[in-house]
């Protein structure tokens, strides 16, 4: 067996359709596309996804993967880990995060998450804990103060 010799199987491709020459050739005059209309003239029809002049799905649906949040709450994220270093009993906010020079920029509210341990009893002061952050804190002799 040759490239040369491959052909498609027998019955598979049929012969296209000559469409508007006469009423002897079976399809004449309208071609099967009717009497009148948009899809009866040439060049007819409307381009893929078009809706009639409703807005299209294309254009209803949001443009990247997924539904983004419309509220969605930016947080300034820091471990209990970069915590470990301050001394006892600092009260822990924002503000004296950036003195101590542990956050260098602020966008949002600040969220403590739960990564590495703490031995330090801490008042911290924050938006958001994760329930292992949470539980580290407490468990260092600690407090957690949820601040809008």
């Amino acid at each position: 067996m040759r490239l040369t010799d491959v052909r498609p199987q027998e019955g598979s491709k049929k012969r296209k359709r000559r469409v508007g020459r006469g009423i002897s050739a079976g399809q004449g005059a309208s071609a099967g596309l009717g009497m009148r209309g948009q899809n009866s003239r040439s060049g007819g029809g409307t381009r893929p996804g078009f809706e009639g002049g409703q807005q299209p799905l294309y254009r209803r649906l949001p443009k990247l993967k997924g539904f983004p949040l419309v509220n969605r709450k930016n947080y300034t994220t820091i471990n209990v880990e970069k915590l470990a270093s301050l001394p006892a009993d600092t009260v822990v906010n924002p503000t004296s995060l950036q003195e101590a020079g542990i956050l260098t920029a602020f966008k949002g509210q600040l969220k403590i998450l739960g990564n590495g341990e703490l031995n330090v009893a801490l008042k911290v002061q924050a938006a958001a804990f994760t329930n292992s952050a949470r539980s580290k804190i407490e468990a260092a002799g600690g407090s957690c103060e949820i601040v809008e």
